[in-house]
């Protein structure tokens, strides 16, 4: 590269994505020198042809725009002059560099030759912590003016601008950093790495020394870890506030008492410190301020000795209390807040691993990114979270060779061992008087040999109604035939996992025998699994073409298993039996010799620990599934949607959380959340978790729903129950148009069958693009984090949800106004797990309508209302388009359950869609 290079950030719009047919509509240039952009030139284009009503919604360019507009072919020569001895620059540059070649040679003009730079492979480098790398996103990350996203001007100044800012980040990395960045950067595209390069030879002239807070250990460059240790004052100096007037005090103007909120802060207090009931169950709806309403009481108490654990639903809520409410808390507590959030560790990055991973670097462009990544992140983190990485999976191999595995796996005596993250997690958390965790972690805590809390502590579960899901999640077992006999046929592979122990064990020989007929055993057991697997297909009578069956498996049934079905039942048990005590013999060895395997070849063994726990859960499970037969197992023979089989054990008596190891461990337990009973029903969610001692709380609804709100039941010209999924996924289609066409706003439309909502989408799809209106769906869309993120800063798009958007999805304010209900949410009885469940229930003496699905079902659907009302200020409709609301006995329970000045309307589908009119009308 030249000393002074100038850089040309070219972004181009166009009719669609395929050179061959399409063509370009706009060119945006925005040329750098010496670190500044110097001018700029954009020109609309004319293709020639229609440009479609999606691509001129996308883009804002219009026919009638592009018109008076030269061809490509009058500038094509005008633009090969622009960029000639300058450095190509594009966000996404595959894109734009070879569609803008082909235009250039359509057009007899001489083919781009100068070198290129992607600025998206430079951010995902760079700015490690970003959420998303479009460069929509990162133009609002960064506060840049992106006034007009997807036109090439707009565009092509962005990106300059976001490529300034990384070079300026660049230049600011230790030089170690970015040399060892450097000896990764081959993998880029085009000329990405020789730009690193350019920059790092010119800082290598006028070398600076290292930063504060930054260290260099066995040549990583690493932010020092700050241990805060736990401070409290000598003397008591203020007791908690019980009174109105002491809370004021407290508050001191910068806060609005609330009574509600008042009322749960002294419950919450006297429950911990002088509760004679084991479980309190608070009902607080969103707006009272429930977070604040737990945590401020408990900075009274809590202490290092006897920490605070708070358990929530998810990762975002726990980051959220972290990040949110508790620096919020610490503005009024006396007594501060010190937190740790607390996640497995398989979570964090464990240095030594990465560090192997940087010796012998595999020659994948993804690894290395990941790679050069996590060197920038290492001089940004403290806590080693793979979660502030904001990926939405982890399942690429670079992340299996350096995700964390336990710190008994660590090697003591290496460098990187005082600076391990999970060891440094643990310290932390020693110094906190608060815990935070999430449901399956409080959950695994039964699994774990050694326990990860401690048990002098307070246990708060917040968001209390997902504990039964997730129980029922973490207590399923399934083994997946097809998948393990891929796991073994990999392991046994050439140079593989077994290659690699077999060649590791040379040392031990009675070990390396053991792993030897360990192997060949493996493949003996998948053999007779699938071979047990065909002869319950006969049994169940399964129609192999069909796919995503589901089918429960029940003793009577079982028992008419064939012969051959026995045989085999006993050879696995007997392999299986035979490889666990294999296993126990080589773990006891290793674990005896480990100080003298180095940290890679710990990195192949702990791949062999993982195998050997893979085939103890299956043993587990398929003892289970062929032995145990109490009613609250549930059996199941399932297909994936390859059609691959899986067997599954479930547990119905998993929720009775009296039977947890962690239960008798917490003198006191407190159950949060905003729809904890149902109705005048108290007792639902204490008996479903099985607990016998416990009183619950409600506490008002602090709002005016019959100003801010409206529930309309349509009467409608179809029976929504007699119809096909194909005839009501185009009623719903029709309404929703009319909603839409009516209501300039964003509109969220809740399913409780995917397949009806996929024949929705596709009737809405094309007309509302053609009208300028997104329609998002789950499941076709993106991710929940990406559909929730569109919608919610979009100004009228349509988002399809079902599932988890009828709960946890948090659009205050304008984002969602209009909430349109297809079904009411429940179950589907027909499903062989729903059934078995229901049985299991009615067994126990409870009807399994009254006693489950209905509350359910109630619960949800307050859930659902609760996406519209989160703040005094907010205001908005629910449509639901299920006459059994108001037809119905159970119907009406459902509405008295809904909050008690929320005004109903039962009219025509036309006078529905006038009064919700009327109504925003009024509302501004």
């Amino acid at each position: 590269m030249k000393k002074n290079p100038i850089y040309a950030v070219v972004d181009i719009e166009t009719t669609g994505t395929d050179p061959q047919v399409d063509r370009i509509i706009q060119f945006g240039c925005a040329l750098i020198e010496n670190g500044e952009i110097v001018t700029r030139f954009s020109t609309d284009v004319n293709p020639g042809r229609s440009i479609s009503p999606q691509i001129q919604h996308l883009t804002g360019i219009t026919n009638k725009q592009v018109n008076k507009a030269p061809y490509f072919e009058d500038i094509a020569l005008t633009i090969h002059h622009l960029l000639a001895e300058t450095i190509f620059v594009a966000h996404n540059i595959y894109f734009d560099y070879s569609f803008l070649n082909k235009e250039l040679q359509r057009c007899g003009a001489p083919e781009l030759k100068i070198p290129g730079i992607d600025t998206v492979e430079l951010s995902q480098i760079f700015f490690p912590t970003e959420k998303s790398f479009r460069l929509g996103d990162l133009s609002e990350s960064f506060g840049l003016i992106h006034d007009n996203p997807h036109q090439a001007d707009s565009d092509a100044q962005v990106t300059a601008e976001v490529f300034l800012m990384l070079e300026q980040k660049i230049r600011r990395l230790p030089l170690l950093t970015l040399k060892m960045i450097l000896s990764l950067s081959d993998q880029l595209g085009m000329e990405t790495g020789a730009y690193i390069n350019r920059i790092y030879e010119e800082m290598k002239e006028h070398p600076d020394s290292l930063k504060d807070g930054l260290q260099v250990i066995d040549g990583l460059v690493l932010r020092k870890k700050d241990l805060a240790y736990f401070e409290s004052a000598v003397y008591e100096t203020e007791k908690y506030p019980l009174s109105k007037k002491q809370k004021e005090r407290v508050f001191s103007k910068q806060l609005t008492y609330r009574k509600e909120q008042s009322r749960m802060m002294n419950d919450v207090y006297k429950h911990f410190t002088d509760g004679e009931e084991k479980n309190l169950f608070i009902e607080a709806a969103t707006g009272i301020g429930k977070t604040f309403g737990y945590l401020f009481p408990i900075s009274y108490f809590a202490q290092p000795e006897k920490p605070v654990i708070v358990s929530t639903v998810s990762i975002m809520l726990q980051n959220q209390l972290f990040d949110k409410d508790i620096p919020f808390t610490n503005r009024f507590a006396e007594r501060k807040l010190q937190a740790t959030v607390l996640k497995s560790h398989r979570h964090y990055l464990d240095l030594q691993r990465f560090r192997e991973t940087l010796k012998n670097p595999l020659k994948q462009k993804q690894y290395a990114l990941y790679q050069m990544r996590v060197l920038v992140w290492l001089l940004e983190t403290e806590t080693g979270d793979l979660d502030e990485l904001q990926l939405i999976n982890f399942n690429h191999i670079f992340w299996r060779d350096t995700a964390h595995r336990g710190t008994d796996l660590l090697k003591k005596d290496d460098p990187l061992y005082k600076e391990d993250f999970v060891r440094f997690l643990y310290k932390k958390a020693e110094q906190s008087n608060l815990l935070i965790v999430n449901h399956a972690f409080l959950m695994q805590e039964s699994f774990r040999k050694q326990p990860l809390l401690p048990k002098q502590a307070s246990l708060i579960i917040d968001e209390a109604h997902h504990l039964p899901d997730v129980v029922k999640r973490t207590a399923l077992q399934t083994i997946p035939i097809y998948g393990f006999q891929k796991r073994v046929t990999q392991a046994r592979e050439e140079g593989q996992l077994f290659d690699q122990a077999i060649e590791l064990l040379e040392k031990l020989p009675e070990e390396k025998r053991y792993v030897e007929l360990y192997s060949r055993t493996l493949l003996d057991i998948v053999e007779d699994l699938k071979d047990f697997a065909y002869e319950l297909e006969q049994l169940l009578n399964v129609n192999r073409r069909d796919q995503l069956q589901e089918s429960v498996i029940e003793k009577l049934q079982f028992d008419q298993l064939s012969l051959e079905g026995e045989k085999l039942i006993r050879k696995i048990e007997m392999y299986l039996n035979d490889l666990e005590e294999v296993q126990r013999k080589v773990r006891l060895e290793i674990e005896r010799q480990l100080e003298s395997f180095s940290v890679s070849e710990r990195m192949k063994l702990t791949e062999l620990f993982q195998l050997f726990s893979e085939v103890t859960h299956l043993a587990e499970c398929f003892d289970i599934f062929v032995n145990q037969w109490d009613a609250h197992w549930v059996k199941e023979y399932r297909t994936d949607k390859k059609g691959l089989t899986v067997l599954a054990v479930n547990d119905l008596s998993a929720g009775i959380i009296k039977k947890a190891s962690w239960y008798p461990d917490y003198e006191h337990i407190l159950y949060t959340g905003g729809t904890l009973v149902f109705g005048k029903n108290r007792d639902y969610l204490p008996n479903k978790l099985g607990i016998d001692d416990f009183s619950v709380k409600v506490l008002s609804d602090p709002y005016d729903y019959e100003q801010s709100a409206r529930l309309y039941i349509p009467k409608l010209p179809i029976d929504i129950h007699e119809v096909s999924d194909a005839e009501f996924a185009e009623y719903i289609s029709k309404t929703v148009q009319e909603a839409a066409r009516q209501e300039d706003r964003p509109i969220l439309v809740l399913f409780t069958s995917h397949e009806v909502l996929r024949k929705t989408y596709a009737h809405l799809h094309q007309p509302m693009m053609n009208e300028g209106r997104e329609v998002l769906a789950q499941g076709i869309s993106g991710t929940r984090e990406k559909l929730l993120k569109r919608f919610y800063h979009s100004k009228n798009s349509i988002l399809l949800g079902a599932d988890s958007f009828w709960e946890g999805v948090d659009l205050p304010g304008d984002s969602l106004q209009l909430l349109i209900v297809t079904r009411l949410p429940f179950e589907n009885p027909n499903r062989p797990l729903v059934k078995a469940e229901y049985a299991y229930l009615e067994a126990q003496g409870i009807n399994s309508f009254t006693g489950e699905a209905l509350p359910k079902a109630s619960m949800r659907l307050r859930q659902a209302l609760g996406r519209l009302i989160r703040s005094e200020n907010d205001h908005g409709v629910l449509l639901v388009l299920d006459r059994r609301l108001v037809r119905t006995k159970y119907g009406k329970r459902m509405l008295r359950a809904l909050p008690k000045k929320l005004p109903v309307e039962d009219l025509t589908l036309e006078d529905t869609m006038a009064s919700i009119h009327e109504f925003f009308k009024e509302k501004g």
